[in-house]
């Protein structure tokens, strides 16, 4: 599939306008009359609200609307709720605004006015009688009898719990009986944060002529906008448009539609003017959500050779308070059918308890469900180390092969057409493991720990329809339209949203080179649900390299084959005989006989009946593009540390990546996606950590407290590049933004532990802080013989 573009370090195309400051956010949106949102927040994580006194605040000047919960009652529909249709899903019902606090942060009331500063002072001035009440912070404590719910409605704190009996494939407790060794682990990951560079942010527009909302977001979803604006705000989605320009990134985190959300448009149909909220870096901190924050409790039953017989594994997932969008319960899924990645484990055993606590709403975040990677991975390690084997030979010994393909894992997803196993081979010969042995033996005798750990695993990116059926969403077809313009440039419509992942320069790539022109002549268009086909998700889990894609090929082949169809009529020629290149249509080998892309379109456009009746004159075309098979995509990172005892620093010496993500469409932009994913993993295993104390307060709601990652704490990424693909699949592109996040975590703490190993440490628990490998280091020195 490589082509003039396609596999090319081109220039992206959006690079132009937002380096030289030129990009259009949500922030930069100017509307004439607009006004200004701020909300007061709540600062207890649990209390009941006894009254709400805004009288001062609507006396203030400059301040044009004060809602509070009951207020906005009367001007929504209905009260939310995301429920998706999760089988044992109880989603509660909630409002946009709250009288009742559940969460530091919880949107209690909000202030219209001329400005963000009046706004803010506003909301200082509303008088609220609370009264607070203890918090549940544990999923243990959420649990336990006579706990008093999150959600009165629900009766008690369980958001969702599978039928224990409902995944259980194969005969586990056989294999287990069979097994030469039980090992088992639990692995508990903490909560972090997303802290995209832009926050969220929005702007409705109520048109009271047109009957009409316009809405601006910070978001990766547009349709999804659209979909609950109008469902909320009891309209027709036909008088609702979203429009989301450029975005400063979001990591999941504008997969959602906020409470927010709801109030800013109301606020907008109440006054008939613009208004404006963006969401400052303590509310990001503080009441966007976070994410992660699940114990995988794990058995496996092996042989003394390392096989793995059986894995039977219970997550706990610390719901926080209200439901986000998607629901929890579908990251949880996302872990249960990727867990057994790309290892052949026959019987299978699978339990989720999502529990609901007065922390901030669990959130998608890039790589979601991932804490399969770092449960398996660590889990293996585990094994290794327990039966005595290198763990990579224990890999080696598990994993699928190519002669195995095509095959189905336990939970019924089809695996073919990836190779696991050359990743990992190609990243033990980059990183010269069995020197690295040999240096690391050498570096004990001295005192130092050196420590390597890798993580393996295959990316349903988008996997096949067998992988989103056991998931229990079967893959949505994306829509794409490709139209060629009467001067003959071409506009492609994607119902992605792109936020910082390159897409108008991918998909301009793809379909200039099935067009034969230019990458200057495709103009990419998205974030407008009035002009882009319905995509409900948007961009998200990776699926825009293969779906967006194959959404704009499929309508671009078919009008080049218009187009051909059109110039053979014009150059008496046969359209088999024809090319198309810079533009230039021609007899092959002889390009004296020649048209050009513009002169037909004119023909198409303009002149339509003078064209054979067997000839199609339109120079529109779309296409909905789905994966049947394979659609995986493979990787094996691998990391090398020293910890130093006495500090208890770690210092990552080296970072290797072998992936293989079909065929590449911009190297540059794989490799960015790759170093920006790692980044994220290493520092949510570091230094990123959302921590509560007793009272349920947030302890990091600045910059100065939650630390996020600098060029000085990432090292050097090093990335081995596995191009596989059948040369016949006019798609072969996968994704590849979710790996970096989801297996650093697991490298690198098989590094850390791997490093500490001659201390027998057992590294279960994050984030792995200097504090936090002291302790470790402290405890096992008083256990150390002398």
């Amino acid at each position: 599939m490589i082509g003039r573009l396609i596999g090319s370090r081109v220039e992206r195309v959006e690079d132009r306008r937002i380096l030289t400051g030129q990009g259009r956010y949500v922030d930069d949106v100017r509307l004439p009359g607009m006004l200004h949102m701020a909300f007061l927040r709540s600062p207890h994580a649990h209390a009941r609200i006894r009254s709400v006194d805004v009288t001062e605040a609507k006396a203030i000047p400059g301040v044009h609307l004060v809602l509070t919960c009951e207020e906005l009652a009367s001007h929504v529909v209905e009260r939310m709720n995301y429920d998706m249709g999760v089988p044992g899903h109880r989603a509660p019902l909630f409002d946009a605004l709250t009288d009742l606090a559940r969460y530091v942060g919880d949107p209690v009331a909000a202030v219209v006015a001329d400005s963000r500063a009046i706004a803010e002072d506003a909301c200082d001035a509303i008088v609220v009688d609370w009264e607070p009440l203890a918090p549940v912070l544990d999923p243990a404590e959420a649990l336990a009898d006579g706990t008093t719910p999150v959600f009165a409605d629900l009766g008690d704190n369980i958001i969702y719990d599978d039928d224990p009996e409902a995944y259980h494939f194969g005969d586990v407790d056989g294999a287990f009986a069979a097994a030469d060794r039980v090992v088992e682990l639990t692995i508990d990951q903490h909560r972090f944060g997303l802290v995209p560079m832009e926050g969220r942010g929005g702007v409705a527009d109520w048109d009271a002529g047109a009957r009409k909302l316009t809405y601006h977001a910070s978001t990766q979803s547009a349709h999804l906008y659209r979909v609950y604006l109008a469902r909320y705000l009891g309209l027709p989605q036909s008088r609702v448009r979203v429009v989301a320009g450029d975005v400063g990134g979001a990591f999941g985190s504008k997969w959602a539609m906020y409470r927010e959300d709801v109030v800013i448009a109301v606020a907008s149909r109440i006054l008939g003017r613009p208004v404006k909220w963006i969401e400052d870096r303590r509310e990001n901190l503080t009441a966007l959500g976070s994410a992660r924050e699940e114990t995988v409790a794990m058995r496996a039953a092996v042989r003394a050779d390392g096989t793995v017989l059986a894995l039977d594994a219970h997550m706990t997932l610390d719901h926080g308070s209200y439901p986000a969008q998607p629901p929890a319960p579908l990251f949880a899924a996302l872990a249960r059918v990727q867990i057994t990645g790309a290892l052949r484990i026959p019987n299978f055993r699978w339990r989720t308890t999502c529990v609901a606590t007065h922390k901030n709403p669990y959130v998608s975040y890039r790589g979601p469900g991932s804490v399969e990677t770092l449960a398996r991975e660590r889990l293996l390690d585990t094994i290794a180390r327990e039966l005595d084997l290198d763990p990579v030979e224990v890999r080696r010994r598990n994993f699928v092969t190519t002669a195995e393909q095509p095959t189905t894992n336990a939970t019924g997803a089809i695996i073919d057409r990836i190779d696991a196993a050359r990743t990992l081979e190609t990243a033990l010969k980059t990183i010269d493991y069995e020197g690295f042995r040999e240096r690391q033996r050498a570096a004990l005798a001295e005192g130092r720990h050196l420590g390597i750990g890798l993580a393996s695993s295959i990316h349903p990116f988008p996997g096949p329809q067998t992988w989103w059926q056991a998931l229990g969403f079967p893959l949505e077809a994306e829509t794409g339209r490709v139209r060629i313009e009467p001067d003959g440039t071409v506009t492609a419509f994607t119902g992605q949203v792109p936020h910082g992942q390159g897409h108008e320069t991918t998909l301009a790539q793809v379909v200039a080179d099935q067009l034969g022109v230019g990458l200057d002549d495709v103009t990419v268009v998205s974030g407008d649900t009035d002009r882009v086909p319905f995509f409900f998700f948007g961009t998200g889990a990776s699926k825009a390299a293969t779906m967006a894609s194959g959404a704009v090929v499929i309508p671009a082949l078919t009008l080049r084959d218009r187009v051909l169809r059109i110039a053979a009529e014009q150059l008496e020629a046969s359209p088999e005989d024809l090319e198309i290149e810079d533009g230039t249509i021609s007899v092959k080998g002889d390009r004296s006989s020649s048209t050009t892309l513009a002169e037909v379109a004119t023909v198409a456009y303009m002149a339509p009946h003078t064209l054979p009746e067997d000839v199609e004159s339109s120079l529109e075309a779309t296409a909905k593009f789905t994966v049947d098979a394979s659609g995986w995509s493979a990787s094996t990172h691998v990391c090398t540390v020293e910890v130093d005892l006495e500090t208890g620093q770690v210092h990552i010496d080296r970072y290797v990546v072998a992936e293989d993500c079909g065929t590449i469409i911009h190297p540059g932009i794989v490799e960015g996606q790759i170093r920006g994913g790692v980044a994220q993993g290493l520092a949510g295993m570091l230094m990123e950590h959302c921590a509560y104390d007793a009272e349920g307060r947030p302890l990091a709601t600045t910059l100065q407290d939650y630390l996020v990652p600098t060029a000085m704490e990432i090292p050097r990424i090093e990335i081995v590049h596995l191009e596989s693909g059948d040369p016949d699949d006019p798609v072969p592109f996968r994704g590849v933004g979710e790996g970096g996040c989801s297996q650093a975590p697991g490298a690198l703490t098989n590094a850390v532990a791997d490093a500490l190993r001659p201390f027998g440490v057992r590294i279960d628990t994050f984030p792995l802080t200097p504090t936090r490998i002291l302790e470790l280091v402290g405890t096992l020195r008083a256990d150390a013989p002398a």
